[in-house]
């Protein structure tokens, strides 16, 4: 199975780290994803850029809005993705929990939902 681990950042936790503990935690989360790779266990790794870059498109009513930034209510931004694959949703929280990004925001563990068979079924 798939899982989706989105990584949740909040900026005034990040601001307060010491000197040279981001790249050191940069760092560590880079050589475990290299770990993960290796292992077969991680698919895909992006960091995204600050939320404040972001837009989001919503269409109500027939009517489009776009909003400056994420839109969520929340101190805390999407910062970046692993996709892994793991035998299980408890694997996949495992797995999140040896990234040091839970300390300074959370990460969200979803499973991926198969599109091949979703585009079968609606025959697409």
């Amino acid at each position: 199975m798939k899982f989706l681990l989105m990584i949740y950042t909040d900026d005034s936790l990040l601001e307060a780290l010491p000197e040279g503990a981001f790249d050191q935690m940069m760092h560590g989360c880079i050589t475990h994803a290299d770990e993960l790779q290796a292992r077969g266990t991680l698919i895909e790794s992006q960091q995204l850029e600050h939320g404040s870059t972001a837009r989001t498109v919503r269409v109500r009513d027939g009517k489009t809005t776009i909003v400056d930034g994420p839109f969520a209510e929340t101190k805390e931004i999407l910062g970046g993705y692993n996709l892994i694959e793991a035998d299980s949703l408890d694997e996949a929280v495992k797995i999140a929990q040896e990234f040091p990004w839970i300390g300074t925001g959370s990460i969200e563990v979803r499973p991926v939902r198969d599109f091949d068979a979703v585009r079968r079924r609606v025959g697409a």
